[in-house]
């Protein structure tokens, strides 16, 4: 419900209202006498008598409407020329000066309180302005057509000026909440339960690697990610033919430093091999885990991939120790007590004899199951180095022989922890590593079990 008048409604002063009275007595008389002269009688004169009174009660109002006003120059456009012949410049200067007070009311106030006190005073219920509307019944059919549209003007005048203080005034409020309350938008919201970040499988299976290669007396070896093209291919023995070394396969750059060489993105990580034997002496016996890239990508392979490679070079090493120690290490990584592998020949440029390695496997359900059933499948590469790779390292191949084998870290998590797609590793999906993560306090010791 909209509120009582204001305090302090706008009058005439004294002074003011005398000469707006005396104007009208003046007026008064002159239509009387013109009246007389013609010949009317009494009754006609009575009529007029009460006429003119509307008409001064009218001219009255129109003063103290226009005093009402809020916008100056709106104001003199819109009802000025409607009013401009019946006001005395004596209550023209009423108005102006009235018109000067609402305005400045109007753009002084600072709260929402005070304008609305302000749009009650003005076009409340008991507002001048719905007063002066409530009148227009006593009023003759033109007189009405002309104060009603004046009225309507007015009223319209008053209202936009409050709307748009009002709006200024939300804008003030606007910005003073803006400036007070900040939020950092930079990094997404993130649920309470989300909050605990989790090991990534293949950082839990490199460490469950290293693990096992740890207890067994292995070293950890360290290289590069972008090699040139004699570690990564020239010092393994593999030649400028082989498929390897294609465009198509291996991701190639310019090197700034030779214009004879290429820098390539290591597909494997023997070059560490060749690096670690090249700075020391036999014997050797170390794992090197680490980034490889090739180009291919399907639902078991990824541009960017995770590999360990084992290295054992001493005077007295063959394939023997190699099948016991890929033995070993399948056990403790699957957590079997038995597990049958079997090796099959094969050719790389680095090893000879090289073999593949197979692990015993029951394809028959939807998962896969290692250790049991009647199926293989290729988990590793391995051989007996090469001895030109032993030749490229410095190292006597009379004297010294050894073997190496590589494993596909990525691929050994999918089997262990059955998840399907290769390619969803790499996806920074947080679910998909809410699902498949391992807890900061999983540390993959032998004497607890890998297993989380």
């Amino acid at each position: 419900d909209e509120g009582e008048d204001v305090d302090g409604e706008i009058s005439m002063p004294a002074d003011d209202v005398s000469t707006t009275s005396t104007r009208r007595e003046k007026k008064k008389g002159e239509k009387t006498a013109t009246r007389r002269n013609e010949g009317d009688d009494s009754s006609v004169l009575a009529d007029d008598g009460a006429s003119e009174g509307r008409a001064d009660d009218q001219e009255s109002d129109a003063s103290t409407l226009i005093s009402g006003a809020v916008d100056e120059s709106a104001l003199l456009v819109a009802v000025g020329e409607d009013l401009e012949k019946s006001i005395s410049p004596a209550e023209r200067e009423i108005a102006e000066r009235r018109k000067k007070e609402i305005l400045e009311a109007v753009k002084s106030v600072d709260n929402y309180d005070e304008l609305e006190a302000i749009r009650v005073s003005e076009l409340g219920k008991k507002g001048r302005i719905s007063l002066l509307m409530k009148d227009l019944s006593l009023l003759s059919t033109e007189e009405k057509k002309e104060t009603g549209s004046t009225l309507n003007k007015l009223k319209n005048i008053i209202s936009n000026c409050i709307s748009e203080k009002k709006e200024e005034l939300e804008n003030i409020e606007l910005n003073n909440r803006l400036l007070k309350e900040k939020v950092d938008v930079s990094l997404p919201v993130q649920s309470q339960s989300a909050k605990t970040g989790k090991i990534h499988p293949v950082s839990q299976v490199m460490d469950e690697i290293s693990e096992i290669f740890g207890s067994l007396g292995y070293q950890i070896a360290e290289g590069p990610d972008i090699e040139t093209e004699h570690y990564n291919f020239n010092a393994l023995n593999i030649p400028e033919s082989h498929p390897a070394r294609q465009m198509h396969d291996t991701f190639y750059m310019p090197n700034k430093n030779s214009v004879n060489e290429s820098l390539v993105l290591r597909t494997h990580t023997s070059p560490v091999q060749v690096r670690t034997m090249e700075k020391g002496e036999p014997p050797f016996k170390f794992i090197s885990p680490g980034r490889t890239y090739r180009c291919d990508s399907d639902q078991t392979h990824t541009p960017m991939f995770h590999q360990i490679e084992g290295l054992v070079v001493d005077e007295k090493t063959h394939l023997g120790h190699l099948k016991w120690t890929l033995e070993t290490f399948f056990k403790s990584f699957f957590e079997l007590d038995t597990i049958e592998i079997q090796l099959r020949p094969s050719y790389f440029p680095f090893t000879e004899p090289s073999l593949e390695v197979d692990v015993l496997c029951d394809r028959s359900g939807s998962v896969l199951k290692v250790g049991e059933g009647s199926d293989w499948l290729e988990v590793a590469g391995a051989g007996m180095i090469h001895s030109e790779v032993l030749k490229s390292a410095n190292i006597d191949p009379d004297k010294y022989q050894g073997f190496a084998f590589g494993l596909g870290v990525d691929r050994l998590a999918q089997l262990k922890y059955g998840i399907p797609d290769l390619r969803t590793f790499f996806n920074g999906d947080v679910r998909w590593l809410n699902h498949y993560g391992f807890s900061f306090l999983d540390i993959p010791t032998l004497s607890r079990g890998l297993r989380k």
